[in-house]
């Protein structure tokens, strides 16, 4: 992958902040921590163990989103147990499970809860999610929220893809934003508190040392996998745009070394469907026919034709137009063979789930219609023009 890549540059995290020259914001409160197995300092410490470590500050309980803290849960939508964490001896609990928001119960030792969380720059992850219901549950109890800000893995300037349409909120996407949002925890927590009305009291702990421009491996942030089909740089590239074959009956590569980046099904013919695609001279990629062989999750133990998708130069590369390419290929080729996945997904029984990815049901009609990507890009154009207007105001880089 092409990236012009410049030295890395050294990151404070807002974790290591809010433990340092910040630790006055925790006082003697007691605190609930939000966190997973990437929550970690430069030396690769896990947060939780930090934060209980330390001196002067009271932790009182744990909250894990999707996955559990310490990355318990490999599979998408298992929902993880509440329990206690083996190395701290405290109460952990699930906010991937019976409830998505943190309860008066299990907020009733907390006075402030610390979320840090590593987000992938894609609004179809559950993370921020996370965060915005710990942020709701705040306003409603009385407490406070600490956001402890981490980089955007794939930069913060470019934006794409369509604007969710609220009548697709879900899990998966709750507000208004893009596919690709171009912003980082702290600052979509911004966004959520003051435009999206949830008002509560919330402190950002931010960076020093990252500025828009630098994907990950520009910075000397630690690369903890943030989820267990997240494993690498090159798989948070793409996702913004394969994450919508989570949608179809084709494999998005769970299963695989390499998910996200290889994606088929039994019935593709891998140089046909590669020639197809590399045809529409989308920038920056080459896909690379292939046949892979998932081990668990959709086609498990079976050949699927596909391509690799091999980003070749990571700033022409347009992750959203090039995910859209592959479902829309895949359709037009295979119409007989190509099924849309059924509902639920992500606890949504009503909607079709590939609409509940795309924050719309616009993107499935219009390749089941035989609309090209250009005419799909041009309907998203003024939402998306108009989001990067509103981002401005919450930007904190």
């Amino acid at each position: 992958m092409r990236s012009n890549r410049r030295p890395a540059a050294h990151v404070v995290l807002g974790l290591e902040r809010l433990l340092g020259e910040r630790l006055s914001l925790l006082g003697e409160a007691r605190v609930g921590l939000v966190c997973n197995q990437a929550t970690v300092d430069h030396s690769l410490r896990h947060a939780a163990d930090l934060v209980h470590a330390h001196p002067k500050v009271r932790l009182t309980t744990l909250f894990g989103p999707q996955h559990g803290i310490r990355g318990d849960v490999q599979d998408n939508m298992i929902e993880t147990a509440h329990g206690r964490d083996r190395q701290t001896g405290l109460p952990v609990y699930s906010l991937y499970s019976e409830t998505r928001e943190p309860t008066a119960r299990m907020l009733q030792d907390v006075d402030v809860i610390v979320v840090d969380l590593q987000d992938v720059g894609c609004r179809i992850y559950t993370f921020v999610y996370t965060m915005a219901n710990c942020m709701r549950a705040a306003r409603a109890l009385g407490k406070r929220v600490i956001v402890c800000d981490r980089p955007n893995p794939i930069g913060g300037e470019a934006v794409a893809g369509n604007v969710l349409d609220p009548a697709f909120a879900s899990f998966v996407g709750l507000f208004p934003i893009p596919t690709r949002h171009g912003m980082t925890s702290g600052e979509l927590a911004r966004l959520f508190n003051e435009a999206h009305g949830i008002g509560c009291a919330l402190e950002v702990v931010t960076m020093e040392g990252w500025s828009r421009a630098m994907w990950m491996d520009e910075t000397d942030a630690p690369w903890v996998m943030p989820s267990p089909n997240m494993p690498t740089l090159d798989a948070a590239t793409v996702f913004p745009g394969t994450v919508h074959l989570e949608g179809t009956q084709m494999s998005e590569g769970r299963g695989t070394t390499r998910p996200f980046e290889l994606v088929g099904a039994p019935y593709i013919d891998a140089e046909d469907y590669g020639r197809r695609l590399n045809a529409l001279g989308l920038p920056g990629v080459c896909f690379r026919p292939t046949v892979f062989q998932p081990t668990f999750q959709k086609h498990a133990g079976q050949s699927c034709g596909g391509v690799q998708i091999h980003v070749l130069d990571r700033e022409a590369f347009e992750p959203v137009r090039a995910g859209l390419a592959v479902v829309k290929v895949a359709y037009d080729l295979y119409p007989r063979e190509f099924k849309w996945k059924q509902p639920p997904y992500e606890y949504v029984f009503d909607k079709n789930p590939f609409d509940v990815i795309s924050g719309t049901g616009a993107l499935r009609q219009a390749i089941e219609s035989g609309r090209s990507l250009e005419e799909m890009e041009k309907d998203w154009r003024a939402g998306l023009d108009a989001f990067r207007a509103q981002r401005e105001k919450h930007l904190l880089y």
